[in-house]
């Protein structure tokens, strides 16, 4: 594995990191594969390199730090609220070659101000940036997955075409594949006209059926799902492929996906389409609120950050707000991170611990302070 070089200015960062209230935390560059592949979603597990202990046990070298940070948290048996940063090497396959590189950055465990949480992760990445990157323009992009959720449930979609919808925030082309799938249902590949009946109207025929045919092939022996679980499996694909979303559904859903303006405009945007559209999306619109009111009091400037409707991060376990941060006129991301409520609980925490942190790319940065 070829060595590569620290970036000179880490010693300063991790000032600037315990300056801030943040303890590091060292995690192990070999991890247990399970919860990446479980957990970070389709475009990390991609990426990943794989490999195996002497038992068998699916390992992987280290891909990120966030699931590695909450899994040590959960190990130690540490209180909260808890602040970690961290700086070290990660490895995972890159389209311009260079699949090991330096992270760092700071995740916030255990903070029940939520609001005030977010702002503050948003408010220290732009900040540390500024310090790495002085006279340089930034430019900040964020996004909210809990209103695109309460927008998709406002919509009265089949559970199944929600959780579609849910995992894929973020993917403009795999939100505008499921929305021509919506336009224009399609049959379910392999499914007879006879059976596709069977599956609509009789439940009790249908497993009856099922089991019948397993019996006769032989295949019952060395199933893993029962008759009854691969009928509830053909009825959720049948309703999923002859669910059509009317014409006005479809609209609403494509306008708020359009919404891009600034954050300082964003929160009466959003209350106006709801109100428009006539739908309820909860808390949702409180708290994405609360986290401007948070952010205008730290000082940030709401007007220079871009709220985008349709902007997401590609990892499956962020819950909330969803950010990057890039150098004006770069499309390169210099610090993304985001809130995942749900992470540490599904990692093992006996409670749920609402948490939220952002990372460095400090190759990225270091090319950019070479410009």
């Amino acid at each position: 594995m070829p060595l590569i070089n620290m970036p000179e200015f880490s010693g300063r960062l991790l000032d600037d990191f315990a300056a801030r209230g943040a303890m590091r935390i060292d995690t192990p560059v070999i991890q247990p594969a399970a919860p990446f592949l479980d957990m970070a979603g389709e475009d990390l597990r991609r990426r990943i390199f794989l490999t195996e202990s002497e038992t068998g046990e699916s390992l992987c070298l280290r891909p990120e730090f966030t699931i590695p940070v909450c899994l040590r948290h959960i190990e130690s048996a540490t209180g909260t609220p808890r602040r970690y940063c961290y700086l070290g090497e990660v490895f995972r396959q890159r389209r311009d070659g260079d699949n090991e590189f330096y992270q760092a950055g700071i995740e916030d465990l255990g903070e029940t101000a939520t609001a005030s949480a977010d702002a503050r992760a948003v408010t220290d990445a732009v900040q540390i940036l500024g310090h790495l990157l002085p006279g340089r323009r930034l430019s900040v992009t964020l996004g909210d997955q809990a209103v695109f959720e309460a927008v998709v449930r406002a919509l009265g979609l089949p559970a199944g075409w929600q959780k579609r919808l849910i995992q894929a925030f973020g993917n403009s082309e795999l939100i505008k594949q499921i929305l021509l799938r919506l336009a224009s249902p399609q049959p379910v590949a392999g499914l007879s006209a006879d059976m596709a009946s069977l599956v609509r109207q009789d439940e009790a025929a249908l497993i009856s059926h099922i089991d019948r045919t397993m019996q006769d092939t032989g295949y019952s022996t060395n199933a893993s799902r029962s008759p009854r679980e691969i009928a509830a499996r053909l009825k959720e694909k049948l309703s999923l492929a002859e669910t059509r979303l009317d014409g006005t559904a479809l609209l609403l859903l494509s306008e708020f996906l359009s919404l891009e303006l600034p954050l300082a405009d964003a929160s009466a945007a959003l209350a106006g389409f709801a109100d428009a559209a006539g739908l309820s999306l909860g808390s949702a619109l409180h708290r994405f609120q609360e986290r401007a009111n948070a952010l205008a009091e730290l000082g940030i400037d709401l007007s220079r950050i871009t709220y985008r409707a349709a902007f997401g991060r590609p990892l499956d376990y962020y819950t909330g707000l969803v950010f990057e941060v890039s150098k004006a006129g770069d499309e390169a991301v210099l610090a993304g991170g985001g809130r995942f409520d749900r992470l540490l609980t599904l990692l093992g925490a006996r409670q749920d611990i609402p948490a939220v942190g952002f990372s460095l790319w400090l190759d990225r940065i270091e090319k950019a302070r070479a410009l």
